[in-house]
């Protein structure tokens, strides 16, 4: 059985992404426009990860601030089901927590969404 995430890319001239799409057929997702992605893979004979960061000139600030703060959870979650580190899990939560009070993306008192 295979599986398959789709992604298309427009450029233009410059060779700087004007539109980004992507599907995935067996998650319910057919094509689909959005602003960013980050893909991230895993080189397990040289140990490192390898990554592709794109967004459009549409991409408000605002936005990319929120999208690396719901990174940063993401990983935190993504870390404790792959490898039960909790604590690790947490602090990287209390990290995610203080980098979206930098950027003023929650109250500092209240949590998320202020």
């Amino acid at each position: 059985m295979k599986s398959s995430i789709n992604l298309e890319i427009d450029l233009d001239a410059n060779r700087v992404p004007e539109r980004i799409q992507w599907s995935a057929p067996d998650g319910g997702v057919e094509q689909s426009d959005t602003q960013a992605i980050m893909l991230s893979v895993w080189d397990d004979r040289a140990e490192e990860l390898l990554r592709i960061d794109l967004w459009t000139k549409e991409m408000s600030v605002d936005h990319m601030k929120k999208m690396y703060h719901q990174t940063l959870l993401a990983l935190a979650d993504g870390l404790e089901r792959a490898t039960n580190e909790s604590e690790a899990a947490s602090d990287l939560r209390g990290f995610a927590r203080q980098f979206g009070e930098r950027l003023k993306l929650m109250d500092p008192i209240r949590g998320a969404g202020g």
